[in-house]
């Protein structure tokens, strides 16, 4: 990694999806928020795609909408459904159903009533 920044927020990216448990998924986006990093999904997306860690459960992040990002067939397609499946996740067609995130700190303090 380039710079202690650049670390700091690849350290905080890595515990947060460490953070994710068995058969519970989150967007690249949600683990950024996780990571204290909002609007930084590419670099989740950008870092998982250079780390080896063994032991880290990449395959239970997605794209928002629940998509595997690997393309349709390949072999990290298939290893991340086989994963997600393993754990009781249920994917269907690549993809699988996100859970609804609960508002923000601030979208509770700041938001509109109700």
């Amino acid at each position: 990694m380039a710079s202690d920044g650049t670390n700091d927020a690849a350290r905080r990216i890595l515990a947060a999806i460490r953070a994710l448990p068995a058969g519970e998924v989150a967007g690249y986006g949600e683990v950024a928020r996780r990571a204290g990093l909002p609007g930084r999904a590419r670099l989740v997306a950008r870092l998982l795609s250079t780390v080896a860690e063994p032991g880290l459960p990449w395959h239970r992040v997605l794209r928002s909408d629940g998509r595997v990002a690997f393309p349709p067939d390949s072999d990290g397609f298939v290893e991340q459904c086989a994963r997600l499946r393993a754990e009781g996740v249920p994917v269907a067609n690549g993809r699988v159903r996100m859970p609804r995130r609960g508002p923000s700190l601030d979208e509770t303090l700041w938001g509109p009533p109700g």
